[in-house]
């Protein structure tokens, strides 16, 4: 069962893809927005939650304050969980679901003009070729896309190589919790190393 951690619609469960997806699990996902919420990120945050299934992290920043959230999946039936997951818990107003390729939505980001994001997720599958996720990083990158301290969440398998991360974002920690490493990382750091976060 996946359900909202906290917030306004917290303890209410999601429906989740028959397959196709792989949720994050509650531990890790209330690891990352414990320390979102620390960082101060998460209020009245505008967030894009890509390869995004079930809609269960970017629906999880709505509830804990985030003021538009944008979840993209190129699968049509994650598309329509998403959609009822949005509708069933009440935040149409705030949220809402767009069927797409990933790597396309990014780079079409830096042509729509506006502010730029505060908070991007990317869980993409782990099978998920590296230099695919590095095009999408790089469309991420661009100036202009990303806010002033802007943090980017990527999901990886413990066993896969670091993101390639693009000139523009550098990552400034690592986390992992079982099978999943969680990197999180910002516009112009300037961090040489990824360090593990006790």
């Amino acid at each position: 069962m996946t359900r909202i951690v906290a917030g306004s619609v917290g303890g209410r469960t999601l429906r989740v893809p028959a397959k196709g997806t792989r949720p994050t699990s509650e531990r890790t996902r209330e690891a990352i927005f414990s320390r979102l919420a620390h960082d101060g990120v998460l209020d009245g945050a505008r967030v894009l939650d890509l390869y995004a299934g079930s809609g269960a992290l970017g629906l999880e920043a709505a509830s804990r304050g985030a003021a538009h959230v944008t979840l993209v999946d190129s699968a049509r039936g994650a598309v329509e969980v998403a959609r009822h997951n949005v509708s069933a818990l009440g935040l149409g107003g705030r949220v809402r679901v767009v069927g797409g390729d990933a790597a396309r939505h990014a780079a079409g980001l830096a042509a729509t003009p506006g502010d730029g994001l505060d908070l991007v997720f990317l869980d993409p599958p782990y099978d998920l070729a590296e230099d695919a996720l590095a095009s999408v990083l790089a469309g991420l990158a661009v100036p202009g896309v990303l806010a002033s301290g802007a943090v980017v969440v990527v999901e990886r398998s413990t066993r896969s190589p670091e993101p390639a991360w693009p000139a523009g974002l550098a990552p400034t920690a690592r986390k992992d919790y079982g099978e999943t490493a969680v990197y999180y990382a910002e516009p112009n750091a300037r961090v040489d190393d990824v360090p593990a976060v006790p």
